[in-house]
């Protein structure tokens, strides 16, 4: 064989060579990718860790389908409701033991609707980044069941509450634990909960129920109850004084609106719009001024931000009444009305809060 000939042959091998570890590599990466996927999709999906990084996903893209798929709200808010309602009466010295029992029915009657209610709360925050209340002829709108459901989303800790991490996921059978450490924003205080997960029928596993939750309420609760206690007693003395201001203002608006015919004339609707612009707004936003220049503390932010609504809506319930008055219009007087029950159910919720914080320091170990 000549030089040429045998220099063919060489390069003709080397070739061969080449195509075969090409292709063997490509089978390789194939094989690899098809493991892969096949590990993915039979067995990576129908982990819990799976389910824990979908429920993150569902949070982060808003995708409330997602969200239902990987928890199971039904239920987590049962379980969730029973703890947050248990012992709720047990240390309200206020209420006779018939009493007690009543309410603790009326709180097991009512759980269907309020668990419904917030399923769908929590659908809708998901779906569009926001809390928001129920609305048209839903039974939970205002307080048409008997129970302010504003106030009990407030009371589960839901919405001041951020998911930071999942750290670690342990096996047990049908079932798993996961430690997911999450932040209480108002109060700044981290807390580890344990997320139990289970296997659907399908396979896929969901969050079934935080098995601790009852722990975080006991937890973040004295926080709150100890800041928003300090605040009442540091706003006292303006909430007092101008008690006895719009008590006054009160038995006089009563005075100016007697009738011999149950008609005002034209001079009393003027006289009373009068009294309204010069005297009652202007001491709601007096009342409201020096409220604001009270330090916060960090858990009483909530009540501050009821204090500050309940003015906001008052004063805007005033002014359309008193164009009703200057304008004879029945369209302001229906829109002060509805503005006025807005701020009744406000008022009643400040007062809960205020109430069930002086219960609260019968609670044994309250810091």
């Amino acid at each position: 064989m000549d030089d040429i000939a045998w220099e063919r042959s060489l390069a003709l091998r080397r070739q061969r060579i080449q195509r075969q570890r090409r292709y063997f590599f490509l089978f390789l990466f194939a094989a690899i990718a098809i493991a892969v996927g096949v590990w993915h999709h039979f067995f990576y999906t129908r982990t819990p860790e799976y389910a824990l990084k979908e429920v993150q996903t569902a949070i982060e893209e808003r995708d409330k389908e997602k969200f239902a798929r990987y928890v199971n709200l039904e239920l987590v808010t049962n379980q969730a409701y029973d703890d947050l309602t248990r012992d709720l009466f047990a240390y309200d010295s206020t209420l006779t033991p018939q009493t007690r029992v009543l309410f603790e029915k009326f709180y097991v009657l009512v759980k269907p609707e309020l668990t419904r209610g917030t399923q769908e709360a929590i659908l809708r925050r998901i779906e569009s980044g926001l809390w928001t209340l129920p609305d048209g002829l839903d039974i939970l709108k205002g307080r048409q069941l008997g129970i302010d459901f504003e106030r009990f989303l407030a009371r589960t800790q839901l919405r001041n509450t951020t998911l930071v991490s999942v750290d670690h996921v342990t096996h047990h059978d049908a079932s798993a634990m996961a430690e997911v450490t999450v932040k209480e924003d108002d109060t700044d205080t981290s807390f580890t909960l344990a997320v139990i997960l289970e296997e659907a029928e399908d396979g896929h596993w969901q969050v079934a129920y935080v098995k601790n939750y009852r722990a975080y309420l006991d937890t973040i609760s004295p926080l709150v109850n100890d800041d928003i206690a300090n605040y009442i007693d540091a706003t006292k003395p303006i909430v007092d004084e101008f008690n006895e201001t719009f008590a006054a203002q009160k038995s006089k608006f009563t005075r100016m609106n007697e009738t011999t015919d149950g008609r005002l004339t034209k001079k009393q609707r003027e006289a009373i719009a009068d009294f309204l612009e010069d005297d009652v707004i202007p001491a709601l936003k007096r009342r409201q001024a020096k409220l604001d220049e009270i330090d916060v503390p960090a858990g009483a932010g909530y009540l501050a931000r009821q204090r500050q609504k309940s003015t906001e809506v008052t004063i805007s319930a005033w002014q359309h009444y008193v164009k009703g008055l200057r304008q004879n219009s029945a369209r302001e007087f229906d829109t002060a009305e509805t503005l006025m029950k807005q701020e009744l159910a406000i008022d009643l919720r400040v007062d809960d809060i205020i109430h069930h914080t002086a219960v609260s320091k019968n609670i044994p170990n309250l810091p």
